[in-house]
């Protein structure tokens, strides 16, 4: 089974680093030989492990002879166009054996009666180091785990364990799983003991490969109870790391870290809008971003919409008490009770008319509530007035004032006044404003301000501009007398 993979490089690897080139086997599955547990496991582990440090693998599983010697010829060719800067490795897993001082490397296919056949059936791990070295690049790696057993014990001429140590090629660095002549474990848990360190290793930042090989040795050696003793000869002759020692980070100026230590304890967004413009690219400035976008949100956040409470049993009996008195001093103690009460909109009108003498509280010496109401009554009895039978939240109302007219209580409560709140209000803190900036307005609260104005005593208030003017407080006076529908 033949795989080709090619990952992009991972983090800690070079962005240039050389072209990496890595064949693969692992032969698990033979037939007319012992077969092996981890081979394949061992070489698909490995195959992963280096796409992580920007090799491009060839990985083949329990390969035949035609295609293993078929792969080695086509990883030559490829090593050799990749130019002199390439690292080639050659990784194998599997049965080997040796003879007269040359290992071979067993296909899943192969099939030995006489042992001069050797070379015939399988395949000469010298063949690979000559096709790596025709490349003439300048690193590279192979790593033999191939020392299992030797299934040709009961022949005489090939019952020697393990494989023979080879001269390696100029910068080539060659690793078997056990020492020459030695045995190799196979292992309990999937995977060889010595693949496995291997793998692990490979990880690690900032290890020159002849370190890398020294900790997978230690690796083993604990492991196996001293029983494996990984083996490895080298001739490189430049340094090799399968990942590159990151880049400390740069300090920041001192002069930077002065400013965004005095920044960041403002929290002022012109200021961080500040040290952004002078350090663009600076060692904080994408916390500065994250801290101005923040408070930005912060500050544009709509603020909390707490549910109105209705007025209390308590308010609206000194309410009705102060509208039965009629006077200031009433309407005062309302308000000092309930600065911020329901009908406290209400009061502060009254109070103010009160005191402008033209209350409608007889003492005052104002106009009669009579004719006030009847006042009212004349100017809202034409069929097109806002108040010719009850309306409803979502009635249309008719008026002369034009943001008023053919809008519900339902849409004006949600729009903008017409007129200053407070006369003399600059039109900066008013005009465009959202009513529902200054009232809390909900249908519950404004059914019982409405159901204020069908009382006499506050008729005058029907009659004082208004944001939305008159006609406004006329309308609900219309909506409470038909129950707020």
């Amino acid at each position: 089974m033949l795989c080709l993979l090619a990952l992009p490089l991972a983090w800690g690897v070079k962005a240039n680093a050389e072209e990496r080139l890595a064949l693969i086997f692992g032969n698990s599955a033979y037939g007319s030989v012992s077969p092996l547990d981890n081979p394949v496991n061992d070489a698909q582990l490995m195959a992963d492990a280096l796409e992580q440090v920007g090799f491009k693998v060839t990985l083949l599983s329990d390969a035949t002879q035609l295609e293993m010697k078929r792969a080695i010829a086509q990883f030559g060719r490829a090593l050799r166009k990749a130019g002199s800067d390439a690292t080639g490795l050659f990784y194998y897993a599997g049965h080997g054996v040796q003879s007269f001082g040359n290992n071979y490397l067993l296909p899943v296919d192969v099939a030995l009666e006489d042992p001069a056949d050797l070379d015939l059936v399988a395949v000469e791990a010298q063949s690979v180091l000559r096709q790596m070295a025709s490349a003439r690049n300048r690193t590279n790696i192979v790593i033999l785990d191939a020392c299992r057993n030797n299934p040709f014990g009961d022949i005489p001429e090939l019952n020697d364990n393990g494989l023979a140590e080879m001269k390696a090629p100029t910068g080539t660095f060659l690793a078997y799983a056990t020492a020459p002549g030695g045995v190799a474990l196979d292992g309990l848990e999937g995977n060889s003991p010595f693949t496995r360190a291997v793998v692990d290793q490979i990880s690690v930042p900032g290890q020159p490969v002849e370190q890398l090989f020294k900790q997978v040795r230690r690796a083993v050696l604990k492991e196996s109870n001293g029983l494996q003793t990984p083996w490895d000869a080298s001739s490189l002759v430049s340094d090799f790391l399968f990942i590159d020692q990151p880049e400390p980070p740069k300090p920041a100026a001192a002069g930077e870290l002065q400013v965004w230590q005095s920044v960041q304890a403002t929290r002022d967004p012109v200021q961080l809008t500040l040290y952004l413009r002078g350090y663009p690219n600076g060692e904080y400035a994408d916390e500065a971003r994250t801290l101005l976008a923040e408070i930005i949100e912060k500050e544009l956040a709509p603020p909390p919409t707490d549910p109105v409470p209705l007025p209390g049993e308590a308010e609206n009996q000194l309410f009705q008490s102060a509208q039965a008195d009629g006077s200031i001093a009433a309407y005062e103690a309302y308000l000092q009770a309930y600065p911020n009460g329901t009908y406290s909109e209400m009061v502060r009108a009254e109070v103010i008319s009160l005191s402008a003498g033209t209350s409608t509280d007889p003492e005052a010496g104002g106009e009669d509530e009579t004719e006030v109401a009847e006042e009212l009554d004349s100017s809202t009895s034409t069929p097109d007035s806002p108040e010719a039978g009850p309306i409803t939240f979502a009635s249309p109302l008719v008026s002369d004032l034009g943001p008023v007219s053919g809008k519900s209580l339902a849409e004006l409560i949600t729009g903008s006044p017409e007129f200053p709140p407070i006369e003399g209000l600059p039109e900066a803190y008013w005009k465009g404003q959202a009513c529902s900036n200054c009232h809390q307005w909900n249908r519950e609260r404004l059914c019982t301000q409405a159901n204020a104005y069908l009382n006499l005593t506050m008729q005058r208030s029907l009659t004082k501009q208004h944001p939305y003017g008159g006609v406004m407080k006329r309308a609900l006076k219309s909506w409470a007398s038909g129950g707020c529908q």
